[in-house]
């Protein structure tokens, strides 16, 4: 690419480019669209050596970076999540193709059929820290959904990304598909952010995925409408009536399984009815499972908690730590949440299905779940092949962000000569 230090200039042929691609893509067949896919999966696994030699040098620059270790622990790519990155690709492949879909159809008493049917949105820029894996998820989504898509990787990530990106021009390639279908901006300059903010001629949305700090950032300077994909603050609630090994299970797979993922828990909130059976023992086996439990008052008295304080109510930790409190009631948990969470994912851990049912209609997170780990909040495990993000706002896509999502729609009216009196 040349001329990488006129950033202006770089991002706007980017930014034509993808338009004139979109063009392409919004009738591209299904088939055409599922083979780019297996052959960037199969791609992907074909370079693997090369894309875990990239990831290496990506890790050393996230050492001297000082990330933490849940951060360096997202970056980091071996054999088993590259397969994990052909396995996505390959399950969006498999998904039915969204466009053209008919949403509704209705026949008007003037004589007119109108259709509601899905279409691309256009072209979505995708900035995202971090987790190398998005390169892949964001582009197969786009692809599937008809989307022309610029990718702009963390700094942390550039040659992990850089490699991965290959192997989905190589796809979209054999399938002789648009090359500049999938774009990455091809450099660490923050600049290139500023810009794609901006490209409101040639870009419909934008898609942030990662910490408080870049979701601000966008949400702050962006021109282009934002699919917001905030922190993820997410609580379990420890019922008077949960079942003591389902909550034990869950509640250790929620904080431990993955710290680094939004979905990971960080706070427990407890009834006082169970706080010192049961929820002695969840924070017992957190602490023996080497998590940092910040405490309130009533639960200070448990051997190797630490203090909260108030700054960690609403805290994303992504590490292993969490925050824990007592709570009087179910009513008290919610308040707790409405107050303190990021509206992503909140858990009750019950056998109560009234208590259950008052949760989930009195808490308007964008995922609510029962008796399950929060980390399945992810767009994969709800179905939907990979996820572009999990979207906390209220405005167009909500929760996990799949090709469906990435969709709006358009209505298309026949008559038969039909005039209006």
């Amino acid at each position: 690419m040349k001329d990488l230090d006129n950033i202006p200039e770089l991002m706007a042929g980017i930014g034509k480019r993808a338009r004139a691609a979109a063009a392409e893509l919004g009738f591209a067949s299904a088939e055409a669209k599922r083979t780019a896919l297996i052959a960037a999966a199969d791609a992907v696994w074909a370079s693997r050596g090369a894309i875990i030699d990239a990831n290496a040098r990506d890790l050393d620059y996230g050492r001297d970076k000082g990330l933490s270790p849940a951060m360096m622990d997202r970056l980091m790519l071996d054999e088993s999540r590259i397969q994990g990155i052909v396995d996505g690709l390959r399950a969006v492949a498999g998904q039915p193709d969204p466009v053209g879909e008919v949403l509704a159809e209705w026949d008007m008493p003037s004589g007119l059929n109108i259709r509601r049917v899905r279409t691309p949105l256009g072209v979505i820029g995708v900035i995202y820290e971090s987790r190398p894996n998005v390169t892949a998820d964001a582009g197969a989504l786009c692809l599937k959904s008809g989307n022309a898509v610029i990718l702009r990787g963390g700094s942390e990530s550039f040659h992990s990304s850089a490699a991965i990106h290959a192997c989905l021009v190589d796809g979209v390639r054999a399938a002789g598909l648009p090359e500049d279908a999938i774009q990455l901006v091809p450099t660490r300059d923050r600049a290139a952010v500023s810009e794609l903010l901006t490209m409101t001629e040639h870009v419909d949305v934008i898609v942030p995925r990662g910490g408080k700090g870049l979701v601000g950032l966008v949400q702050r300077e962006a021109r282009v409408p934002v699919f917001a994909h905030l922190e993820g603050i997410v609580h379990i609630y420890i019922d008077k009536a949960a079942d003591r090994q389902k909550t034990l299970d869950v509640v250790l797979n929620a904080k431990t399984r993955r710290t680094g993922i939004c979905g990971a828990a960080e706070c427990l909130l407890i009834h006082q009815d169970v706080a010192e059976t049961l929820g002695r023992e969840v924070i017992g086996a957190l602490l023996a499972s080497g998590v940092e439990v910040r405490a309130d008052a009533a639960l200070a008295g448990i051997d190797g908690t630490v203090a909260a304080d108030s700054g960690d109510w609403g805290r994303e930790y992504l590490d292993a730590i969490i925050a824990a409190r007592v709570v009087p009631d179910i009513d008290a948990a919610i308040t707790h949440i409405r107050r303190h969470g990021s509206n992503h994912t909140d858990c009750i851990m019950t056998a109560d299905d009234h208590a259950a049912a008052r949760f989930f209609e009195r808490l308007d997170s964008a995922i609510l779940m029962r008796n399950a780990s929060t980390q399945f909040a992810d767009g994969g495990e709800f179905g939907m092949g990979a996820e572009i993000g999990i979207a906390t706002g209220k405005m167009h896509a909500r929760g996990p962000v799949g090709a469906a999502q990435l969709t709006s729609f358009k209505y298309l009216v026949t008559g038969d000569g039909t005039v209006r009196h």
